[in-house]
Order: structure tokens, then C-alpha cells, then sequence
């Protein structure tokens, strides 16, 4: 079946999304395991995913726990040190895909209000023929009506999608509609799979 889009996850795909690689640096590893072990900081974090500000869910958080008031606030004031660094050889991927002239759409897990920050750090995320952002949308992956919103918005058969994304549940949700998927554990498997669908050339996917 041919592809028609390409569809990146951004979060581990195009930039890292480890918070606790930031908080390493700036607190410790001991005093970071601490605060995360405290502090339920990625299930609150889902909120800004579903829709709502990421000042409105950090701030409230930080009241709820003064002992660690400081460092989480970091998770706003300094969204683009968490959200960071690129994955260059992904970038270099995404970029090859563009001057192919294959249609390329992004299906992300992100605030309606950091997202625009990200793109900002990242200009590469301004070049999507499509965005669909959960915290727009007001759905989430694995949700299946994400999915079929991006269906209907786009236009195009389930079957001509290929959509990458490192969690497996997102995948899963994704091929039970049809898409075409790749569960992506580094840009290396990304890039063959690219050229094995004949998008790029082996000299393009380094």
C-alpha cells in the first residue's frame, strides 16, 4: 500500500522527553529521585497533555507540596531545558522526508501553550503539513477518537499512514485503525524502515 503521510510522535522521536535528565543536572540525581518519588509529577504533567495550561497544572502543584515549590516550578519556567535536546539523526530523517516532497504530519502527545515554546527552541517543528496537538484537540493518544479525528481532518485512508511513535500502546491504537505504524526505539530502526518503504534513499537516511 503506498504511503500518503508520514506522521512523527515528537516526544523521544524528534526531541528528548526526559525531565529527569534536566533535574539531574540542576538538583543531583539523589535529591531528583526524591522530588519524583514525592511528587507525582508525569501524571499531573497528562493534564497539560489533555488541554489545560501548563502554568495552571504546575503552579496549583507546587502549592500542594511547598517543601519542593522551587523545583517545580521549574517545570515551567524552564519547559525548554525538560523538553531537550533534538534527536539530530530524527531531525536529519524528518528534513530528508521534506525535500522528497513526502507529506509529513506530526501526532503529538503536547500542550495547546508549551507546544508553540518547543517550536519556538526547535524551528524544525514549524514545518508540518499537519499538526494535531492533544492539548488542541482536548484528546490524547492512546485514545481511538485522536486517531480518527486525524483521519477525517486529513482525508486520507488509514492504510496510507505511517505513523511513528516510541510508546507501544500508541502504535497498537494506531495499527487497529489500519495505519501503517513503527515503534520507534532509535532513529537508526526509523531510517531503515524509511528506506525500506522506498521514501528515502539509504545515502538520505544517515
Amino acid at each position: 500500500m503506498p504511503i500518503d503521510a508520514v506522521i512523527f510522535d515528537i516526544g523521544n522521536v524528534l526531541i528528548e522527553w526526559q525531565p529527569e535528565n534536566f533535574y539531574d543536572r540542576v538538583i543531583g540525581p539523589e535529591r531528583r529521585k526524591m522530588f519524583f518519588d514525592a511528587v507525582p509529577l508525569h501524571e499531573e504533567h497528562q493534564k497539560v497533555d489533555e488541554g489545560i495550561a501548563l502554568r495552571d497544572v504546575v503552579f496549583p502543584l507546587a502549592d500542594r507540596y511547598p517543601e519542593w515549590a522551587t523545583e517545580i516550578r521549574m517545570w515551567h519556567d524552564n519547559w525548554n531545558d525538560l523538553a531537550a535536546p533534538s534527536i539530530p539523526h530524527s531531525v536529519r530523517l524528518l528534513e530528508a522526508l521534506r525535500t522528497n516532497g513526502v507529506t509529513v504530519f506530526t501526532l503529538t502527545n503536547f500542550g495547546w501553550d508549551n507546544f508553540p515554546l518547543s517550536q519556538e527552541a526547535f524551528p524544525f517543528l514549524k514545518g508540518f503539513d499537519r499538526e494535531y496537538v492533544s492539548g488542541r484537540l482536548k484528546l490524547i493518544k492512546p485514545d481511538p477518537a485522536i486517531y480518527a479525528h486525524v483521519e477525517q481532518d486529513c482525508g486520507l485512508a488509514p492504510q496510507t499512514l505511517l505513523f511513528a511513535d516510541d510508546r507501544l500502546e500508541n502504535i497498537e491504537a494506531a495499527a487497529a485503525r489500519g495505519w501503517q505504524t513503527h515503534h520507534f526505539t532509535s532513529p537508526e530502526g526509523w531510517a531503515a524502515r524509511l528506506v525500506d518503504e522506498g521514501l528515502l534513499t539509504p545515502e538520505q537516511a544517515i
